[in-house]
């Protein structure tokens, strides 16, 4: 009986997709053709993969372009393929290939060869493939990788405000905790808009900060002459600033709408310490509500890469180096390990403070963050909640954090009653 397979090398403007019958042995028979990449081409695509009775298709991961061949085929391949009543289990399945895996010979780069050794290579097991989420789940991530990346934004906007802030001679920074609070804020915001006595500045700040009145005046003591340039230039980056922050916003309502039917799997999440309602969402956007992708803990932490290496030949084990994984989940892994462990008597300070000695900073941020991301897939795919079970942790400080979580969770729009957990998991 034939089944076909289709590779297909992914470009900015065109397809090279080979299609082959991979159930007859010997040598292999290819059908070659090209394709481009515009809506129209995409659903011709489609349908010549249900007229060859393709059942699976296979591409790499080409930077993002990969994305619309794989939302057309998702959406009029795959249905198709599916519902046949000779359908088997691998029918219309769809999988994307890291590229690095379809490296061909040095100097030996060419299209058609390209999408026929993705064939082959899927039939060897050779491939690496990656997980590829629902159309839902995609969506969240999107939401929140846009986030991220205003975040970015905002962090580099405040380091061009210092360097701006310090061409001009106003040492506003070395006073002021917070750069892009509201007295410092207030204070340049004023500056941008023509003040040129000190005085009136300072008294725009807040009476509860460190620095004398007499300190802030001499910091704004180059506001009497300043240059307009500069002026408009601090203009600017304030006026950037509240756009960036708009959007932040706007972006929290949003991802906030989308998982309301996941209130509940968020507040368990951010309860754990080290993490919070804004890593709670992300880590659901990325792994699902449930984790249901991933069939074990160790599945999990083998594929964001918070796990021991295994780079072993002839019995000999030449690195520990953790393997490369999901960038996202490994940034908020790390982050949150680092506040776990400066948690006053949570169990994960005192597992650091067991490993640190041992293995250094470094290594043991790592060995928290492997425990976090187990926990993690406890908390998602078994649905329990977390109960903090270390010695010195007063009821005084659960209450404050408890309190801290319901004022986040209840400005992003979701309704939370405080009442206390039934059931609960030892970290």
């Amino acid at each position: 009986m034939p089944y076909c397979i289709a590779g297909i090398d992914v470009h900015k403007k065109m397809l090279a997709v080979a299609v082959a019958d991979v159930a007859i042995e010997g040598d292999w028979r290819f059908e070659r053709r090209q394709f481009g990449t515009s809506p129209s081409q995409l659903r011709v695509l489609a349908e010549w993969l249900i007229a060859r009775e393709v059942e699976e298709v296979v591409m790499e991961s080409t930077a993002l372009y990969w994305r619309p061949v794989w939302e057309t085929l998702e959406r009029r391949w795959q249905p198709t393929r599916r519902t046949r009543a000779e359908a088997g289990p691998t029918s219309g399945a769809l999988h994307l290939a890291q590229a690095q895996s379809n490296q061909g010979p040095r100097g030996r780069k060419k299209d058609f060869p390209d999408a026929e050794r993705l064939v082959k290579r899927l039939v060897a097991h050779e491939l690496t493939l990656s997980f590829v989420p629902d159309v839902t789940q995609r969506l969240w991530r999107t939401v929140t990788r846009r986030k991220y990346q205003l975040t970015c934004n905002r962090v580099q906007l405040q380091n061009r405000l210092e360097c701006l802030l310090e061409e001009a001679h106003i040492k506003v920074s070395t006073l002021v905790s917070d750069l892009l609070g509201l007295s410092a804020r207030r204070m340049l915001r004023a500056v941008a808009n023509g003040e040129t006595d000190p005085a009136a500045v300072v008294a725009l700040g807040s009476p509860r900060l460190h620095a004398t009145p007499e300190q802030l005046r001499d910091a704004l003591g180059a506001c009497t002459d300043l240059h307009a340039v500069y002026r408009r230039l601090l203009s600017m980056t304030l006026d950037e600033l509240d756009v960036i922050e708009t959007h932040i916003r706007q972006l929290d309502e949003e991802l906030a709408s989308l998982l309301r039917a996941h209130q509940d799997t968020v507040q368990r999440l951010a309860a754990v310490p080290g993490f919070g309602v804004d890593s709670a969402q992300q880590i659901i956007t990325e792994v699902g509500p449930m984790a249901a992708t991933f069939p074990s803990a160790k599945r999990l932490a083998s594929w964001v890469g918070a796990c021991p290496g295994h780079d072993e030949s002839a019995g000999i084990n030449h690195s520990r180096r953790s393997p490369n994984g999901n960038r996202q989940m490994r940034r908020l892994l790390n982050q949150a390990a680092n506040a776990a462990v400066k948690t006053k008597g949570s169990i994960f300070e005192l597992v650091y403070r067991r490993l640190v000695v041992r293995l250094g900073h470094a290594q043991a941020i790592g060995a928290i963050a492997h425990r976090l991301c187990r926990l993690v897939w406890k908390i998602l795919h078994d649905g329990v909640i977390y109960e903090e079970r270390g010695p010195a942790v007063t009821k005084a400080r659960a209450h404050r954090r408890a309190a801290k979580m319901i004022r986040e969770l209840r400005s992003l729009g979701y309704r939370v009653e405080p009442v206390l957990a039934a059931g609960s998991v030892r970290a």
